[in-house]
């Protein structure tokens, strides 16, 4: 009669395995042998992930950036004036100059606006042209915060409304000039120093001239 071999003696016990103890190793070897292959399967998937960002990034053709579509102020300022039936101001910039926005805008006073700013990115600011249709000054402190004007001066001949505010306003406006251009008023508002908002407007006084003298 055969006899069932006697089980081997495990040598950290000094004695055969009991069937409890060969089921738990066998488990945690099972275990081991899982996480294993788990962190392996993670470790294959980022890599495959990395392979496919970096295909997407380097094999997409990528263009040079698109230019902003220049404004042609002249030919909004014509149907401006064909729609108002009014002369309007057309600032004649140089290169120092970008325009940013030009547009009529409706409300209880309908107003032509034209925002420039430096065409330089390291220099900060902007100015905007504001023509209000059959207003005077009583109508800028509705879009300089209520501020009232601090004080006169006259360039080349005309005589501008002068509102230094500061760092007390809104909406980065922190000075501004305005002047009577027959009915209607006009207005130089933003962020400019106060020398640069004069330089602009002596260059529009041969146009307030011209809204003046077509009314």
């Amino acid at each position: 009669m055969s006899r069932k071999p006697a089980a081997p003696i495990v040598a950290e016990l000094g004695r055969p395995e009991t069937p409890d103890e060969t089921a738990a190793r066998k488990s945690a070897s099972s275990q081991a042998y899982r996480s294993s292959q788990t962190f392996r399967h993670l470790i294959a998937a980022l890599i495959l992930t990395v392979a496919v960002v970096a295909v997407i990034v380097f094999a997409v053709p990528r263009g040079e950036p698109t230019a902003a579509e220049e404004i042609d102020v002249d030919r909004i300022a014509a149907d401006v004036e064909s729609t108002m039936q009014s002369p309007v101001v057309v600032p004649d910039l140089d290169d120092f100059w970008r325009v940013n926005v030009a547009k009529l805008d409706g409300g209880a006073t309908v107003v032509w606006n034209i925002t420039i700013a430096p065409a330089d990115e390291e220099e900060r600011g902007f100015i905007r042209i504001a023509q209000a249709f059959d207003a005077d000054a009583s109508w800028a402190p509705q879009v300089l915060d209520g501020f009232a004007p601090t004080s006169t001066l006259t360039i080349d001949g005309r005589e501008w409304d002068v509102y230094d505010i500061g760092d007390r306003g809104s909406a980065n406006v922190t000075y501004a000039l305005g002047t009577q251009a027959g009915d209607d008023y006009v207005l130089l508002f933003g962020s400019r120093s106060a020398e640069s908002t004069a330089g602009l407007a002596e260059s529009l006084n041969s146009q307030i001239t011209a809204v003046e003298e077509a009314e």
